[in-house]
């Protein structure tokens, strides 16, 4: 009779395996940061020898002209008149945006009622009106201002609504069994469950409202960062037409890191892997 061994019978133990180390990345700062400084000197090394300056300038002559026009002091007063009218726009049209949704989504007969106009308004081509707003109210900031307004009413308006809408009325009718008040609800259940998509529509039309402004400034104007582009068009100054936009173009991107911020300050209750997904998307 064979005597089997009690070890025997036992499976071996496995060996612990050490932990593998998850490969090192470089920063996305310091991957934008390459991208960046590879495709300026690909501009400057290699198009600035075979393109003509006059339709493509290189980014030292852009470079250029952006210190000739802040050591002139233009830059500064073209930009200051530009953010007011940015800022106010974007101010009264995304308010009056949020407080059109918050009552449309407590009256929705009213809202479907007034759908077929609201739409038949935003398709309207605002650019086209911009000359409109001109004859009506003047050369000044107010023109720049109602422009604005049309271009980020209507995105931050749909965003809250569809927001609004979109919050689980389970979660609202959970709270009403727990004795919650229409107001607690509101605040504590169907904004926060809306702030996403608000926050969202709030971003996206930030740089609706810097190209509003520029627009009307392209229309008529007598100062702004469009009076300049359009001033250095008009006289062939591609450097200086390109260094209006690289202005534009970098002060979108300090508003998008500031909008970043805020959003993640009041979305501060999301976990971390829908924030991760929210950022991928954009919002």
């Amino acid at each position: 009779m064979t005597v089997v061994n009690e070890s025997s019978r036992r499976s071996p133990r496995r060996v612990a395996e050490p932990p593998r180390r998850r490969p090192r990345h470089l920063p996305v700062a310091v991957l934008r940061l390459i991208l960046l400084v590879a495709v300026l000197a690909v501009w400057q090394l290699f198009l600035g020898r075979f393109v003509d300056p006059l339709y493509l300038p290189t980014p030292a002559a852009i470079w250029q002209s952006v210190a000739g026009s802040v050591q002139g002091g233009e830059l500064w007063h073209n930009l200051s008149v530009t953010m007011v009218e940015t800022f106010l726009g974007f101010a009264i049209g995304a308010v009056g945006a949020l407080v059109a949704g918050l009552s449309l989504t407590r009256a929705p007969r009213v809202a479907d009622v007034l759908d077929p106009f609201l739409v038949a308004l935003n398709a309207t081509p605002r650019v086209a009106l911009a000359p409109l707003f001109v004859v009506w109210f003047g050369i000044g900031l107010l023109s720049k201002v109602i422009l604005v307004i049309t271009l980020v009413f209507f995105i931050v308006f749909y965003n809250t609504l569809q927001g609004l809408r979109s919050v689980n009325r389970d979660y609202i009718r959970v709270a009403r069994v727990m004795g919650s008040s229409e107001a607690q609800i509101f605040r504590k259940v169907t904004l926060p469950g809306a702030m996403p998509l608000i926050i969202l529509g709030i971003k996206l039309a930030l740089p609706y409202a810097l190209i509003g402004a520029v627009i009307g400034e392209f229309i008529a104007s007598s100062s702004g960062l469009g009076y300049q582009i359009k001033l250095s068009s008009n006289t062939y100054d591609t450097a200086g037409t390109m260094a209006g936009i690289l202005i534009l173009m970098l002060v979108a991107v300090l508003l998008n890191v500031v909008l970043e911020r805020i959003a993640r300050r009041v979305l501060f209750w999301q976990p971390n892997d829908v924030k991760d997904n929210r950022q991928a998307k954009g919002i």
